[in-house]
């Protein structure tokens, strides 16, 4: 038989200075919008090392975990199809901020100034940072 599953993903906030950190996507879909560092979790790959990793190649900066902020699951959150998003806050410890792999961009930006986002990441900051 043959089972339909939702694709897991993770997605980082990451905060320095009052202001948190985005990418600006390279590739489809949502090509050229903001979003918050993350993408899909490998095989055998814990989400806290998905989530560190995805920030790295994305950010270029080195963090570590601080907590979890929560899991969406909506199913339309992203047009590819079903996803699950786990999502944690993490805090820099090292790393220069340069953009790379599925990001063309990278920079911080002001909590209260934020541009348009990408998949459900501006309900996700909201919930995360208490409604901003």
């Amino acid at each position: 038989m043959n089972y339909k599953s939702p694709k897991l993903t993770v997605d980082g906030i990451v905060l320095k200075d009052g202001k948190i950190l985005l990418i600006k996507r390279k590739n489809q879909p949502f090509e050229g919008k903001w979003a918050l560092p993350g993408g899909f979790v490998e095989y055998g790959e814990k989400t806290e090392n998905a989530t560190v990793r995805e920030v790295f190649e994305e950010t270029g900066l080195k963090t570590k975990i601080n907590h979890l902020v929560g899991v969406y699951s909506d199913p339309n959150r992203d047009p590819r199809g079903h996803t699950v998003s786990i999502v944690y806050i993490l805090d820099i410890y090292d790393g220069e901020l340069k953009s790379g792999d599925d990001a063309c961009d990278a920079k911080f930006f002001d909590l209260k100034n934020l541009p348009d986002l990408s998949f459900d990441h501006d309900c996700i900051i909201k919930e995360a940072l208490g409604g901003i």
